[in-house]
């Protein structure tokens, strides 16, 4: 199925309700889908859990609708940094939650719920307060913590080209976590640099197939 091609943020995020999970694709600010977020702020969208490597930076992005008190949780695995002061502040004051996941373990449970998987084993995390309530498993003399997918309702990740059937292309590192998000959401919106015509890019590096896309607006050069 092809994704549909939109001429505004506004359209690109429609109907992203209250309450929803959002996956944030980026790795710091390489590859964060900046004015996707921006249009989720105008939308008004709110209490919202947010699924990110970080917190956000500064003031823009994630960082911007944090501010705005539009997020409820974050679930991430380096929530605080010298420019993370908007969490900070919220989190100091009781007003976000926090899940904290290791990096790894973040970035396979956000794959397994794409692959499909129930659950998987991981050794990251034993024998630390990030265990605590979890099953824990010895597995060839070593010990292994039970770890769930993580899904989401909405996927807001940045590409740098898609043709007109929504395959995706990234630049560089700014690939980071879209690939895994867009598979593990129920609705995925890509921002790209450019939209070419169906045929144009070499399928050889497709990374994300149009199958894992649902919408697509192009906002300008890539992060």
């Amino acid at each position: 199925m092809a994704a549909a091609v939109v001429s505004s943020l506004a359209e690109a995020v429609a109907g992203i309700p209250d309450g929803a999970t959002v996956m944030i694709g980026g790795f710091g600010a390489a590859g964060q889908p900046v004015e996707l977020i921006d249009g989720l702020i105008q939308s008004g969208a709110t209490d919202l859990t947010v699924v990110n490597n970080n917190a956000g930076n500064g003031d823009t992005g994630l960082a911007a609708l944090i501010r705005e008190g539009r997020v409820r949780k974050m679930v991430c695995s380096f929530p605080r940094q010298s420019d993370s002061w908007h969490f900070d502040a919220r989190y100091r004051a009781g007003e976000i939650e926090l899940e904290l996941v290791p990096q790894g373990n973040l970035a396979e449970r956000i794959r397994a719920a794409g692959a499909g998987i129930g659950a998987f084993y991981s050794p990251t995390g034993y024998g630390t307060p990030l265990a605590e309530g979890k099953e824990v498993r010895e597995i060839d003399g070593r010990h292994y913590v039970l770890e769930y997918p993580l899904h989401a309702d909405v996927a807001l990740i940045s590409a740098d080209t898609a043709d007109r059937l929504g395959n995706l292309t990234y630049r560089k590192t700014a690939r980071n976590f879209g690939p895994v998000m867009a598979t593990a959401a129920a609705l995925t919106v890509a921002q790209v640099a450019q939209v070419v015509p169906v045929g144009d890019l070499d399928p050889e590096h497709v990374v994300t197939p149009c199958l894992y896309v649902d919408r697509v607006v192009q906002i300008g050069a890539a992060r």
